[in-house]
C-alpha cells in the first residue's frame, strides 16, 4: 500500500468511526438522562467485561488475517489470501461460541463475584449472543483490510452503529417503568442487534465481491502457493496469541476499574450507592467522551498493519519507515487538540450533552474527572500507533511486554489512589495515564532498537502541542466570551469548537506542523494544497 493509500484507507474508517460516534451520542445522551449516573452504573460495569470477552476472541485473529492477506496480495497469490480469510472464519466461529458460552452462562458469577455490582446480571445475558457474531464479522473486516479495501468494514460499522442505537434505546424506553436493571438490559441487547446487522452487511458485500476475488485468483494461477490448512492455522495462532494478550489487557484495565474501584471505594467509607453514582460519573459521562478522538487514531493503526506488513514482505524499508514516521505525526497532530480542546472545554461539552435539572450537581462533580482524563488521549493515540508499528514488522511480542509493565503500574496506582478519600474515583484515569504513558515510553525504545528508526522529537511532539495549547486557550477564552454576549451554553460552546478548529488549523500550516507532501497525500491533497499554499510556502 503506497502513503497515498495507507492515508486514504485512514480517511475512511475516521470519517465512518466519528459517524458511528455521533450516532453513539444519540445513544448515550438520552440513556443517561433516562436513568442518571446510579442507572448508569450498571450499564457501565457490564461493558468492561464484554470488551475482555470481545477482544480475546477478535483483537488478534483480524489483524493476523489483515497482514497475512496482505503479504500474499504483495506476491499476488490471491488464492492463499482466500484459504487463509476461510480457515479464520471457522477459528473466529469457535471463538465466538466460546465466549458466548462463558458470558451468558456464568452471569450471576461475573455479576457478584467480578463486578461486585447486583444487578448486572440481565444486562450480561442481553449482551452476550454480540459476543457469538462479532467475531465472525471481524474476519470479513480483516480479509477486506488486508486487501486495502475499508469500505466493507466503514459501511458495516455505520449499519452496526445504526441498529444498535434505535434497537438499543427502544428497548430502553419501553422499558423504562421496569426498573433500572431492565431498562439497562434493554439498552445493551442493541448491541447484540448491532452486530448482526452489521455481519449481515459485511457478508453481503463479500457475496457481491465473490466474482472479482475469484477472477484475481484465475488470472494468477501462477503466483498461488496453498499452504496446508494446519500451517495457515499456525501461523495466524502465532501472530494473534500475542496479539490478543496485549489488546485483552486494556480492557482488562477496564475490568479492574469496575472490580477494583467499587471494591475500594466501599473499603474507604463509602456506600455502594454512592461508590455506584462515582462508577457512573466516571463510566457514563467521562468515558464516552474520551473515546471520540481514539476513532481516528484507531483508523490509522487499523490500515498501518498491512500498509508495513506488505513493505516489511517486500523489503521496501524506506517506505516502512516512511509510513512509521507519518503514521505517528498524524497520530499526534489529531491527539493534541483532541486533549486540549476537551481540556478547555470540559465543563461546557458535559453541559451541552447532559445538562438537566437533575443532573446539574453530577456534571460540576465530573468535570475535574474528564480534564484529568484528557491526559490519557495524548499517550492512548501514541500508544496504538507505536503498538501497528510492531505488529507490522512482525513484533507482536513487543507491545505485550510493555503494555503488561503498564497494567501493573495501573494496578498498584489505581488501588492507592482510590483509597485516598480525597481522589477517590479520580484514582481510575490517574492509574490509566499512568499505564499508557510508561508502555508507550518503552514501545518507542523497542522501535529504535527493532527498525533503528526514530521519530523527530520537534516535528512529531513539540509542535503539535504548542499548536494544541495556543488552540486550546482560545477556544477557552473564546467561550468565556461569547457566553458574556449570549448567556447561552450550547451557542457558546458550539461557536469556541468552530474557533478552536480555525485557529489549529491556522497554527498547524504557520508552524508547519504539516508539510506540503504531506498535504498531497491526503485524499483530494492536490486541490488542498492549491488553496492552502499561501501559508505553507
Amino acid at each position: 500500500m503506497s502513503k497515498n493509500n495507507f492515508l486514504k484507507g485512514a480517511a475512511v474508517l475516521g470519517i465512518a468511526g466519528i459517524i458511528v460516534k455521533v450516532i453513539g451520542i444519540f445513544f448515550r445522551i438520552p440513556l443517561t438522562r433516562w436513568i442518571g449516573e446510579d442507572g448508569m452504573g450498571y450499564y457501565g460495569s457490564v461493558y468492561p467485561i464484554y470488551t475482555l470477552f470481545l477482544i480475546i476472541s477478535t483483537a488478534g485473529i483480524p489483524v493476523a488475517i489483515s497482514r497475512m492477506v496482505s503479504e500474499r496480495i504483495a506476491v499476488k497469490n490471491y488464492a492463499g489470501a482466500h484459504k487463509v480469510f476461510q480457515i479464520s472464519i471457522w477459528l473466529m466461529g469457535a471463538l465466538g461460541l466460546a465466549s458466548f458460552c462463558i458470558v451468558y452462562f456464568n452471569a450471576g458469577f461475573i455479576e457478584n463475584s467480578i463486578l461486585h455490582n447486583p444487578g448486572a446480571r440481565l444486562s450480561l445475558e442481553a449482551i452476550a449472543p454480540s459476543l457469538l457474531l462479532v467475531p465472525i464479522m471481524s474476519a470479513y473486516r480483516g480479509y477486506f483490510q488486508g486487501r486495502q479495501n475499508m469500505n466493507p468494514t466503514a459501511i458495516s460499522q455505520l449499519f452496526e452503529q445504526l441498529f444498535r442505537v434505535v434497537v438499543g434505546l427502544g428497548l430502553a424506553y419501553f422499558l423504562l417503568d421496569s426498573g433500572y436493571e431492565a431498562v439497562c438490559a434493554g439498552a445493551t441487547f442493541g448491541s447484540t442487534a448491532g452486530a448482526a446487522a452489521g455481519l449481515f452487511v459485511v457478508v453481503i458485500i463479500y457475496l457481491l465481491s465473490l466474482n472479482t476475488i475469484k477472477r484475481y485468483i484465475r488470472r494468477n494461477k501462477s503466483h498461488s502457493q496453498l499452504e496446508s490448512t494446519s500451517s495457515i492455522v499456525k501461523k495466524i495462532l502465532i501472530i494473534a496469541i500475542p496479539i490478543t494478550i496485549g489488546a485483552s489487557i486494556l480492557p482488562l484495565m477496564g475490568a479492574i476499574d469496575a472490580s477494583v474501584v467499587m471494591g475500594r471505594l466501599q473499603a474507604t467509607g463509602w456506600t455502594h450507592e454512592q461508590a455506584n453514582a462515582l462508577w457512573g460519573r466516571f463510566s457514563g459521562y467521562c468515558n464516552s467522551l474520551i473515546g471520540l478522538p481514539q476513532v481516528f487514531v484507531q483508523a490509522i493503526a487499523m490500515s498501518l498493519v498491512p500498509a508495513i506488513s506488505a513493505g516489511f514482505r517486500l523489503k521496501d524499508l524506506g517506505e516502512v519507515k516512511e509510513n512509521m514516521k507519518l503514521a505517528m505525526r498524524t497520530a499526534m497532530i489529531i491527539g493534541f487538540p483532541c486533549a486540549a480542546g476537551m481540556f478547555a472545554l470540559a465543563e461546557p461539552i458535559l453541559k451541552l450533552l447532559y445538562l438537566t435539572p437533575d443532573t446539574a450537581a453530577e456534571i460540576t462533580a465530573a468535570v475535574p474527572t474528564l480534564r484529568l482524563m484528557c491526559f490519557s488521549i495524548i499517550f492512548m493515540s501514541s500508544l496504538q500507533t507505536l503498538t501497528g508499528i510492531l505488529q507490522g514488522i512482525d513484533r507482536q511480542n513487543v507491545p505485550v511486554k510493555n503494555l503488561a509493565i503498564g497494567a501493573a503500574v495501573k494496578l498498584v496506582v489505581t488501588y492507592v489512589c482510590v483509597g485516598i478519600r480525597a481522589i477517590n474515583v479520580n484514582g481510575a484515569p490517574l492509574g490509566t495515564i499512568a499505564a499508557y504513558a510508561v508502555a508507550t515510553v518503552l514501545n518507542l525504545k523497542d522501535i529504535k532498537k527493532y527498525s533503528g528508526n526514530t521519530f523527530d522529537f520537534k516535528m512529531t511532539f513539540l509542535k503539535p502541542f504548542i499548536a494544541s495549547a495556543l488552540m486550546g486557550a482560545a477556544a477557552f477564552a473564546s467561550f468565556k466570551l461569547i457566553f458574556l454576549a449570549t448567556s447561552s451554553n450550547t451557542i457558546s460552546t458550539l461557536l469556541s469548537i468552530i474557533v478552536g478548529v480555525v485557529v489549529y488549523g491556522a497554527l498547524v500550516l504557520s508552524l508547519k506542523v504539516i508539510t506540503e507532501d504531506e498535504i498531497r497525500r491526503l485524499p483530494k491533497g492536490d486541490k488542498l494544497v492549491k488553496v492552502l499554499d499561501k501559508f505553507i510556502k
